[in-house]
């Protein structure tokens, strides 16, 4: 794995091609890992922090399969969407690139650490922002023109009205790129921004060939790169050996009975439900078997 911080010029040939045409590109970007994944066709998958079981699991698949296919994710490593973007691209032996709206050594959240670690083993992460530069909300909307300017289209998996994932629906439209939106429940306020998006113009993900056909694919262009099922960490096995001894289990007993912080074991968890290991309802945690 490369740690080193790499600076790419528009005059160099590394910049990314696409990147070159939208309105007021960055000059340099600041990156750690492989940008050779950009030249392949690249999606954006993006949505709200706070995202449903629902939404997760659509942006999770939505990015597996794209790696299938030998589509790089593009996404900007914050909670939720973003997450299980990532984690899906991984999880189906695909490449993907994180977008950061600080410096590139700076890991944000301080919480993602170990996807940081995973996104680079198979892709890279970037920023215009210098090394050192601390995270502030004016900057990620700037950034959000980024991820979608490194991309054929933008997928919105799930958004409220307020999400700052519409900013990057929009500048997607600006550059002149396809926008998609996952279709979600009327009542879920977690949705209100997609069925927007839809009614608004936005192609509605039907299924995932309404996404192939942007990059002239059909399914018989899938990449024949069986990802073996994905390996628990030592942490994912000590959850799952609970579940699996004491059955179904609230959050703080299992927390209790593994000694963890809540909040820490609570992103684990998430993790877990994302690639469908587990399931949780009512409050109880249960092992997918």
């Amino acid at each position: 794995m490369d740690l080193e911080i790499r600076k790419v010029t528009r005059q160099d040939p590394e910049y990314p091609a696409l990147l070159q045409t939208i309105k007021n590109p960055p000059s340099a970007l600041y990156y750690k890992g492989d940008l050779s994944p950009l030249q392949e066709p690249c999606l954006a998958i993006v949505g709200s922090r706070k995202a449903s079981s629902y939404g997760s699991w659509a942006a999770y698949e939505l990015a597996r399969r794209a790696a299938a296919y030998g589509i790089t994710v593009v996404s900007g490593m914050a909670y939720g969407i973003d997450a299980a973007a990532h984690t899906g691209a991984l999880d189906g032996g695909g490449k993907t690139v994180a977008v950061f709206g600080c410096g590139v050594d700076i890991c944000y959240p301080s919480s993602h650490r170990k996807l940081l670690g995973r996104i680079l083993q198979q892709g890279a992460v970037l920023s215009e922002f210098q090394p050192g530069t601390k995270p502030h909300p004016a900057m990620f909307p700037v950034r959000n023109r980024i991820i979608s300017g490194l991309c054929q289209g933008t997928v919105i998996a799930e958004a409220a009205l307020k999400s700052g994932s519409l900013i990057t629906a929009e500048l997607a439209a600006e550059q002149g790129r396809e926008v998609f939106a996952v279709p979600g429940n009327i009542n879920q306020v977690y949705s209100f921004g997609t069925n927007k998006l839809i009614r608004d113009g936005a192609i509605p993900i039907v299924s995932f060939d309404d996404v192939l056909e942007i990059f002239g694919l059909d399914r018989r262009a899938e990449v024949k790169r069986k990802a073996p099922k994905p390996l628990l960490s030592p942490q994912e096995q000590r959850i799952a050996d609970a579940l699996r001894r004491e059955g179904e289990l609230s959050l703080n007993r299992l927390a209790e009975i593994l000694q963890l912080p809540p909040g820490d074991l609570a992103a684990e968890v998430t993790y877990m439900e994302v690639k469908g290991l587990v399931s949780s309802q009512a409050g109880r945690i249960f092992l997918n078997e």
